[in-house]
């Protein structure tokens, strides 16, 4: 629906006369403390500190998220560009800029709001127990694995909550003006009735002849353009796990297997599960002693009335219990593990015998329950003849993954101690010494192998490679892939000379003045249109914005950009790229009548969130300049 925005965005900016830079920004599950510790200043923000620790630490998460988000397939280099260590700066001093506003300001927010958003973590919420509560023993352990604890993880996320609060509302305050919106749509919709004059650059190539002179001078204004590329011809070899042969050892004998069984016995087994509905009459544990007194003896009223009636179970736990997340249900807590529930509640499912059986009142933290034990899946263990072929294949695998181990020591320890050439590792381990030419900036022809590792070409390009003539070290290229690698020959970055490049070098020259005629010859006819000439235009076509049909985006936004005052209106352009030129001529400019009014309304929205977020930026910025902010180191380079 929106390709129009999206082919044209730098339209919609002029259009709403500001520069939408996209902000992101990180919130984590990281200390916010954490942020003022110095160790290696790379910006200071006030009294605060962006070190380098924490910098590096979010340009390798963000490389990494984005090799992910590509499968894979493009290298580090290619992502971790002076543009995006910039961008990574810029959100960090935005954080630090952020935070003191927030503390600044005292914003904060309600305990509910913070429980809200803690529940609405993933790995969180898959604790809730079948009442809403949280397993408490699960959630810490959860949060001991991350380095936090329930207060620190409450208070990073009620800082993040409060912190949330500047953007919400300096976002709130924008809002772009109807006509500005009607404008827009009209601009948008608009149609042209266009037809094309063109002059291929390819019929004026016959009849231009390259002199020396400009062959010469073209060479010298482009030689960046010849220039071959740094490389180096190596000899590497592969250790491969995938391509080691299967192991000689004899298959495991009964008695290793049985043992492997019955030491992971419980990954073979699985518990008794049970399904039981139930009433909660609430009483929580700070509750008085009359409250709890009260709950009990509503719990035993409801309890005698269902010995007299079992069948009204479901009735009274709709009409009573205050569980709301079984009440709509008759109380039905479907099938549960005993660990998924409370000890007191779980003790008492377990301890019935029969289905339709119901249990006395049952205290927990909770409050009185009377169950009702609806389903029984008794636990099932495995045997040992149905995993065997499982327990093979693991014995198998961990054999197979030792001996592999063993041969990736003796690769790596041989690959060092016998620098000079990497035959002997080959010898030793049966491998195969390959060749190829690699360059410093991985090819996109090797980039799925392990040449286009960029761990793997910095060893080669390193001094210990190229001055030392060692091999390189034993780089993993990943899936646990061994690489070393020798280079034979090296070859800098240079420009060849002329007399053997020259035939290349016409051939551009050629184009070049081929593009040069075409276009003098569009525009003499432009200007010939423009003073009330004729020419023969193929046939019109109707154009816009969102349907450009084939038109070039460069033709496009001529087009569009022309003054359609006086028609027909004539507009040139040079197509590029040695294509040629074109003329092209407005005959006619025409509105739609009628537009698709949820398309106006979704384009409403989404023009709103560009303004809203030009606004941010705005802020952003204004509070950056009044604020103290100096970056101490320049992170363009690689190496910063």
């Amino acid at each position: 629906m929106f390709d129009f925005i999206r082919r044209h965005q730098r339209l919609v900016l002029i259009f709403l006369t500001v520069l939408i830079v996209p902000s992101f920004v990180v919130f984590g599950v990281h200390g916010w403390q954490e942020y003022a510790s110095d160790a290696g200043t790379i910006a200071k923000v006030g009294d605060q500190t962006v070190t380098r620790q924490e910098y590096d630490s979010v340009l390798r998460a963000q490389t990494e998220r984005m090799q992910q988000m590509f499968g894979g397939a493009v290298d580090a280099s290619q992502i971790n560009t002076p543009e995006m260590r910039t961008a990574v700066l810029d959100n960090l001093i935005q954080q630090k800029l952020l935070m003191r506003e927030t503390l600044k300001k005292n914003l904060s927010v309600p305990d509910a709001q913070v429980r809200e958003a803690l529940l609405a973590i993933p790995a969180i919420a898959q604790m809730r127990r079948p009442d809403g509560s949280i397993d408490e023993a699960k959630y810490e352990q959860l949060l001991a694995a991350q380095n936090l604890t329930p207060q620190r993880l409450e208070a990073q996320v009620r800082f993040e909550l409060a912190s949330n609060q500047l953007p919400a509302s300096v976002q709130a305050s924008a809002m772009l003006p109807k006509t500005v919106i009607d404008r827009f749509a009209q601009l948008r919709a608009q149609e042209r009735e266009v037809s094309a004059l063109t002059f291929p650059a390819a019929e004026y190539a016959g009849k231009v002849a390259p002199t020396a002179q400009q062959i010469q001078a073209y060479y010298d204004a482009h030689k960046a353009a010849f220039q071959t590329p740094e490389s180096a011809e190596i000899q590497y070899v592969v250790l491969d796990p995938k391509a080691m042969p299967a192991s000689a050892q004899s298959a495991a004998s009964d008695d290793v297997l049985r043992k492997m069984y019955n030491d992971n016995l419980k990954q073979y087994t699985t518990p008794e599960e049970r399904r039981a509905s139930h009433i909660l009459i609430a009483s929580p544990s700070d509750a008085s002693p009359a409250e709890h007194a009260k709950a009990k003896a509503k719990a035993e009223a409801l309890l005698a009335q269902l010995k007299q009636h079992p069948n009204d179970f479901a009735k009274l736990a709709t009409e009573n219990s205050d569980d709301p997340g079984s009440k709509a249900n008759g109380g039905d807590l479907g099938y549960f593990q005993r660990d998924a529930m409370v000890k007191p509640f779980a003790d008492a499912a377990f301890a019935l015998k029969s289905e339709g059986e119901v249990s006395d009142v049952v205290k927990s933290d909770f409050g009185y329950h009377i169950i009702k034990l609806t389903g029984i899946k008794p636990g099932q263990t495995k045997s040992f003849e149905e995993v065997k072929p499982q327990l093979a294949e693991q014995y198998r695998q961990q054999e197979s993954a030792k001996a592999y181990a063993k041969l990736a020591d003796q690769f790596t320890n041989a690959v060092y101690e016998q620098p000079d050439s990497l035959q002997p590792v080959a010898d030793k381990l049966n491998l195969k010494v390959l060749a190829a030419t690699v360059t410093r900036t991985p090819d996109p022809a090797q980039a799925k192998g392990p040449l286009g590792n960029e761990k793997l070409l910095k060893a080669v390009f390193g001094d210990e490679s190229l001055k030392n003539k060692r091999n390189t070290e034993a780089v993993d290229v990943g899936q646990g892939v061994l690489v070393s690698a020798h280079v034979v020959n090296y070859h800098p970055a240079a420009t060849p000379p002329l007399t053997q490049i020259e035939a290349q070098v016409k051939e551009k020259v050629a184009t070049d003045l081929a593009a040069q005629d075409a276009k003098k010859a569009g525009e003499a006819k432009l200007d010939a249109l423009k003073k009330g000439g004729d020419a023969a235009f193929g046939p019109a076509q109707t154009v816009s914005r969102d349907n450009p049909g084939k038109l070039p985006a460069a033709a496009l936004t001529a087009i569009f950009g022309a003054d359609t005052a006086k028609l027909p209106a004539y507009v040139g352009v040079d197509l590029g790229e040695g294509q040629g030129y074109a003329v092209y001529r407005i005959s006619k400019v025409s509105q739609p009548t009628v537009q698709d009014p949820q398309r106006l309304a979704a384009e409403t929205q989404q023009l709103n969130q560009l303004a809203a977020q030009a606004e941010w930026n705005a802020w952003l910025g204004d509070l950056r300049a009044r604020s103290k902010v100096k970056v101490v180191n320049d992170v363009t380079k690689p190496g910063a």
